[in-house]
């Protein structure tokens, strides 16, 4: 995240908040957190209001960033809310009145309707994971009902920001293991911002979500992937609707079962650029004061409720791969040769794209290895791809718009895919 707004933001929740669980109706919290319907929510957004919540959920939009006195209005749209606080944090640990307070606080909360998640932190050093750990634990023997949130550093963070020692690789494989064993979330959140505002993409995006995948796996957890939605800095470019479409349909056939956008609304970020002279278009965000709706509202309308039906397609299967065909970034896996499903070009109307294609193993929790499903991915975000599928047996293609499969009629079939875009496909049973 940005430190600047994360400061600000704290800053803006002190003074308190309303009650707004007196008047709840759910039964007292007692089975443990479950991630439920796939995430898609955001980082930094304007107050809760009708107006604000009612364009959230138009836009498929299912967890808010919420303060107390705003749960009603998330309930009344049908999302989930991620609850603000000053309370949240490691001090409400550290002498007994504060820990009343903050039980008093969840006591509060945590029955309402709307309740999914506590917000804790973003991107902490692992030299606080020992208090943070403590903290996520008491909150979950007090509310192990709802999810206490906190967000890591991308891999391109610096040995001081991790509190890790070593190359990128090294320092950032014992800051997931040191935080996996020390915090023990029960849902692994990071950042990753890829596009850049010469029009050159960064170079590590693929080994950042190889590693978070593989860490999720091991700790048997789900995980978020938090996306560049705007730009807040002349050196990053905000991503257009082909853009945002890879960067969810990567996220999904690395096995995320849930999105995040950075950020929804900023002000501060917006005005900075604007009086600076970038034109509003290019800074992106999702929503803006006057009404009027940007190019990534109108994408994100349309994603989101894709993210969220592939991704809950996929929630009874297990990742098993991520394999890429042609270029393999670096930190990527290439397609094994011997690999059940894969990629014809042959009498395609467009060749193997430069940026190359991607696969998304997925399979049967358990013991089988064999993948039953896959993930296509176009990791041309600028042309449209053809490409022909085959696989181990009979085929079906899944449509996120209906939630049906269809037979293909074969063990080969053509597959036109957009700009980013991806299709889930499956081997017959």
């Amino acid at each position: 995240m940005h430190t600047r707004l994360f400061l600000f933001m704290t800053a803006m929740l002190i003074g308190g908040c309303m009650n707004a669980g007196s008047s709840a109706s759910a039964a007292e919290a007692t089975k443990a957190w479950e991630i439920g319907t796939p995430i898609v929510t955001y980082f930094a957004g304007p107050p809760i209001t009708d107006a604000t919540a009612r364009q959230m959920a138009d836009a498929g939009f299912n967890l808010v960033w919420s303060k107390e006195n705003e749960l009603d209005i998330v309930h009344k749209y049908g999302m989930r809310a991620m609850i603000h606080d000053q309370l949240l944090t490691v001090q409400a640990l550290e002498t007994p009145e504060n820990t009343d307070r903050l039980n008093a606080f969840i006591d509060r909360v945590k029955n309402h309707p709307a309740m999914y998640a506590y917000y804790i932190t973003d991107e902490p050093n692992a030299s606080q994971f020992p208090a943070l750990g403590k903290l996520v634990e008491h909150i979950r023997k007090r509310d192990p009902a709802h999810l206490a949130y906190i967000n890591l550093f991308p891999t391109y963070a610096n040995n001081a920001q991790l509190g890790n020692q070593g190359d990128t690789t090294a320092a950032y494989q014992e800051h997931l293991r040191q935080y996996l064993a020390t915090v023990k979330p029960a849902l692994l959140s990071y950042d990753h911002y890829h596009f850049n505002a010469d029009g050159t993409d960064g170079g590590q995006y693929f080994l950042n979500m190889e590693m978070i995948r593989r860490a999720a796996l091991a700790a048997d957890i789900p995980w978020l992937n938090i996306i560049q939605g705007c730009t807040w800095t002349t050196s990053m470019r905000a991503p257009n609707a082909d853009e945002l479409r890879w960067l969810h349909y990567t996220s999904l056939a690395y096995g995320a079962r849930a999105i995040s956008y950075f950020v929804y609304w900023y002000e501060g970020f917006y005005n900075e650029l604007t009086e600076g002279g970038m034109p509003p278009e290019k800074v992106g965000m999702l929503y803006r004061p006057d009404g009027s709706q940007t190019l990534q509202y109108l994408a994100a309308k349309e994603l989101n409720l894709q993210f969220t039906v592939v991704a809950a397609e996929l929630r009874a299967l297990r990742s098993l791969g991520a394999y890429h065909l042609g270029k393999v970034p670096l930190g990527a896996q290439p397609l094994p040769i011997d690999a059940p499903f894969t990629l014809d070009f042959a009498g395609s109307e467009t060749p193997m794209p430069a940026a190359g294609m991607l696969l998304g193993y997925f399979g049967p929790r358990g013991g089988l290895t064999r993948p039953t499903h896959v993930l296509v991915v176009n990791l041309d975000y600028k042309n449209t791809v053809s490409t022909t599928i085959a696989g181990p047996k009979e085929l079906e293609i899944f449509d996120p718009k209906t939630g049906n499969w269809t037979r293909a009629g074969g063990s080969r079939v053509m597959l036109a895919l957009p700009p980013g875009g991806g299709k889930l496909v499956r081997a017959r049973k």
